[in-house]
Order: C-alpha cells, then sequence, then structure tokens
C-alpha cells in the first residue's frame, strides 16, 4: 500500500511551498522506516528526488537520505525482521 505514495511524493517535490516540501519530505521519512523493503524504496525514491531540478527536491532528498541511510534506523529495522 505504501509503495503507491511514493510516486505522489515524487511528483510533489518540485513545489516550492514551504508545507509541502516539509509534507514530502515526513511521509518519504515515514515511510521508509517502517520495513527494511520500504527503506530500500524510499531510499531509491529519494535518490530519484534529488536529481530534480529544484532547490526543493535537493533539499527533501538530502534529509530524507540523511535519516534513512542512518546506522541508528538501519539498526532499528533489522531488529524489527
Amino acid at each position: 500500500m505504501f509503495l503507491g505514495f511514493l510516486p505522489l511524493l515524487e511528483a510533489a517535490a518540485n513545489d516550492e511551498r514551504n508545507l509541502v516540501k516539509k509534507a514530502v519530505n515526513w511521509a518519504l521519512r515515514s515511510i521508509g522506516k517502517r520495513s527494511l523493503r520500504l527503506n530500500r524504496e524510499a531510499v531509491r525514491a529519494a535518490h530519484r528526488i534529488a536529481k530534480l531540478p529544484s532547490p526543493s527536491a535537493r533539499w527533501i532528498a538530502s534529509d530524507a537520505l540523511r535519516e534513512l541511510e542512518s546506522p541508528q534506523v538501519k539498526a532499528r529495522l533489522k531488529e524489527r525482521g
């Protein structure tokens, strides 16, 4: 179910409005912290977002990747199985 939201987040990543930018970032991070599989897909989506020609998209991607690729998040997800 959550995978279906990733394309919507990628489409909204170019929006420069502050609340939209934060919402996309929070949603991407929240999805990526649910399971190892969703983490992998959210990280892939963040890398695609990083390639978009928008400062907003680059901020979203860098902030999300900082958390989703952190050792703490990876360890927590591995514990869950």
